[in-house]
């Protein structure tokens, strides 16, 4: 089963564009276990965003993992140890998440949700689209 570990502005994603995580990510990987690093639950208490309690809820619902790391720093340690793709729509975290060779998934277009992975210099893109079935994975 793959693993997804979500950051915080994941975290915020459903409530601000309205899009279910599960089934999003259901459609893209199939199963796959959902990790929040831990100090991104400290991080949404102090958020002042008005969907903050709402993400505190969300991320509750996930595995919670903790990490010696913090912000960005701890989504990479988890993604790293648990060989997981990250969802995140931060284009600094993904440029960071590139130089390591993780596997990423972004929201593109506002609609859905894509997977771009990272082998040296070749990139492989897939997306969800939302006129077709979403059982099938499409090449971009």
């Amino acid at each position: 089963m793959q693993a997804v570990v979500l950051d915080t502005n994941a975290l915020l994603m459903p409530f601000e564009i309205r899009i279910n995580l599960d089934l999003a990510l259901r459609d893209l990987l199939g199963e796959a276990r959902i990790l929040v690093p831990g100090p991104l639950i400290g991080e949404l208490k102090h958020l002042d965003h008005r969907f903050a309690k709402a993400a505190l809820t969300l991320a509750r619902r996930y595995e919670i993992v903790h990490t010696a790391a913090s912000g960005d720093d701890a989504v990479i340690e988890l993604a790293l140890k648990e060989g997981a793709y990250v969802l995140t729509n931060d284009k600094e975290l993904r440029r960071r998440l590139r130089k390591e060779s993780i596997p990423l998934i972004y929201l593109r277009s506002g609609t859905h949700l894509v997977l771009d992975t990272y082998m040296g210099q070749r990139s492989i893109r897939f997306s969800v689209l939302d006129v077709w079935p979403s059982r099938f994975l499409y090449p971009l």
